[in-house]
């Protein structure tokens, strides 16, 4: 997973939305999209649903998955589509790592930045606004990282949700979420530098490769023996039955000490929620410490810990063994390359493309109750899920084939 620095935000960037600018900027994003992330198409699916809400002057909230560091130009490609520039929430993280012309880039796209891990009133109130008032749409990303799992979705934060729902309250005109699933393929083979990848890997655990595995028997094999040394890390020992089970109770284990050292048990049930409530205690505890505290060690190294809690659940253990394409086990190998040899974002090892389809709109009643951002949530989820798996279903023989060893 991509390592961001997880502290109290320095500023709040404000979009600066320009059809203008976004015309102008448009060649050079696509240049960065074919030279970084080497995604040569984009294939725009339902882009009228879209049009459609806009010119009967919805409220309108686009909730994709988040798969890729390449989603942002799958997004800015349905935009143009669409014919309309679209609003996008973005990590402040994002913004404070780029240079000064990228963030002037970003803000003419319609981004604007969100502490993830707070209760930022800057981002809700921009998103409200956008949605009651703006002719453009809005995108929000609901698993709020990228897991690299590109046909599942993790669980949807409600953030979102409550903002459509507090917006078709308070607004003069309809509000209508729209699902929309971004899927991405291989357009010719990355085997051979995967197989070099898998190598590297093998490596920097002190073993040495082994070719005579295929590409998935050797990603099980290397997961068990990166497992067990986390697992002697954490409980002092490696844990006996299947991958998936360990990867669970390590989390569980890891959550579950956190919670009870800070005082936070009864915290929410997803792992995601989880996450976010000790991510917001620990960063406040942060900046109440004085700065020689010895304390501050402590809240660092639990935020490590949290980390890696994002970093195991972002496994879900039988997805290359499920389904064996050069998709997953890139996209396996693309998060073994951030987390084990530490690079910032994954090497993309082939030319590809993607397709971002958009679903029904689903219109808001302005009345909804008290549970109606989680049952929201949940619709979301199903109906992007749902997208993904339509579209695995129809992948071609080419996208379909596993790698060979």
């Amino acid at each position: 997973m991509n390592r961001q620095p997880f502290d109290k935000p320095p500023r709040w960037w404000p979009p600066k939305l320009s059809p203008w600018w976004i015309r102008l900027w448009r060649t050079i994003r696509k240049q960065q999209q074919v030279k970084v992330q080497r995604l040569l198409e984009v294939d725009v699916r339902g882009a009228e649903r879209v049009h459609e809400a806009v010119a009967a002057n919805q409220g309108i909230l686009i909730t994709p998955n988040h798969s890729s560091h390449a989603d942002c130009f799958a997004t800015y490609a349905a935009s143009d589509a669409v014919g309309v520039p679209f609003y996008i929430m973005v990590a402040w993280q994002v913004f404070q790592r780029a240079g000064w012309l990228r963030r002037l880039a970003l803000r003419h796209h319609g981004c604007f930045s969100v502490d993830r891990e707070g209760t930022d009133m800057q981002a809700f109130r921009q998103a409200v606004e956008v949605l009651t008032a703006r002719r453009s749409p809005l995108v929000v990303f609901p698993e709020g990282e990228v897991y690299h799992v590109n046909e599942r979705i993790t669980p949807f934060r409600e953030g979102p949700a409550a903002m459509a729902i507090l917006a078709a309250r308070k607004g003069d005109r309809p509000v209508v979420c729209i699902p929309a699933a971004i899927r991405y393929y291989y357009l010719d083979d990355p085997t051979p530098e995967l197989l070099r990848l898998m190598d590297d890997l093998e490596r920097a655990i002190l073993w040495r490769p082994r070719p005579d595995l295929s590409l998935p028997e050797r990603i099980y094999h290397f997961a068990e023996g990166a497992l067990a040394l986390k697992e002697i890390e954490v409980l002092g020992r490696p844990s006996p039955g299947p991958l998936r089970e360990r990867v669970g109770d390590l989390i569980l284990f890891i959550l579950d000490h956190l919670e009870a050292r800070h005082g936070l048990e009864g915290s929410p049930t997803t792992v995601p929620e989880r996450v976010k409530t000790l991510r917001q205690h620990l960063i406040k505890r942060l900046q109440e410490l004085p700065a020689n505290d010895p304390a501050r060690q402590q809240c660092d190294e639990d935020l490590e810990d949290v980390f890696l809690v994002v970093q195991l659940f972002s496994y879900p253990g039988d997805y290359v063994t499920e389904r064996p394409t050069v998709e997953r086990i890139a996209e396996t190998l693309d998060k073994f390359e951030e987390d084990v040899l530490r690079v910032k974002t994954a090497t993309i090892r082939g030319a590809r493309r993607a397709t971002v389809t958009f679903a029904e709109p689903i219109r808001l009643a302005a009345d909804r109750g008290k549970d109606a951002a989680a049952g929201l949530t949940r619709l979301l989820e199903e109906r992007v899920q749902a997208m993904l798996e339509e579209s695995q279903s129809a992948a071609s023989p080419r996208e379909s084939r596993a790698a060979a060893g």
